[in-house]
């Protein structure tokens, strides 16, 4: 007995420390935040929302196999003994890329592309930018950054799960992580 009066004094507190009051007959309602609602209501919203799920699916494949590759590079260049070895491994790796995936990404949209700069810092921790500038040096990170500027895109672009939290969500409903 002693408990059940405990818990109903707690539950009191907790509601009267909330704003609310202890109604009986009353059900505990919680709003949704504005721009969920309003969001939810716009045609627009779930037309951008289906296109974003379509371009994850089609991305998602390519940055998880570019995260792996990168731990593998990177493992495989420990073991080699000299930095003449490394460039030759490193200008295999980057043909046997081009070769496997050039015609498929060359063939994504601009959306994709930003989609797949994110999604690769995500997978590798480190951005696009950092990347060929560790491996292929600054003047062709500067390039290819110019090049992604004339396009709108940047290299630079970070994966932030707080900011992208739909991609986060269409990752995690899709069964990738």
């Amino acid at each position: 007995m002693k408990k059940w009066l405990l818990c109903i004094l707690v539950t009191m507190r907790l509601l009267s420390a909330n704003g609310q009051q202890l109604n009986p007959d009353t059900i505990l309602e919680r709003d949704l935040p504005v721009f969920i609602t309003e969001a939810k209501r716009d045609p627009e919203y779930e037309k951008r929302y289906q296109k974003l799920v379509r371009d994850v699916k089609k991305v998602l494949p390519y940055a998880k196999l570019a995260g792996f590759r990168f731990q593998l590079m990177e493992q495989n260049l420990q073991l080699l003994p000299n930095d003449k070895a490394r460039k030759s491994y490193l200008k295999r790796t980057e043909e046997a890329i081009k070769d496997q995936f050039m015609d498929d990404l060359t063939n994504l949209t601009l959306n994709q592309g930003k989609l797949l700069i994110k999604l690769i810092h995500r997978e590798t921790g480190k951005d696009t930018y950092d990347l060929l500038k560790t491996y292929r040096g600054s003047l062709t990170a500067i390039y290819w950054q110019g090049l992604a500027k004339a396009f709108s895109a940047d290299l630079k672009n970070e994966y932030n799960p707080v900011e992208d939290w739909q991609i986060e969500k269409i990752i995690k409903e899709l069964g990738f992580e």
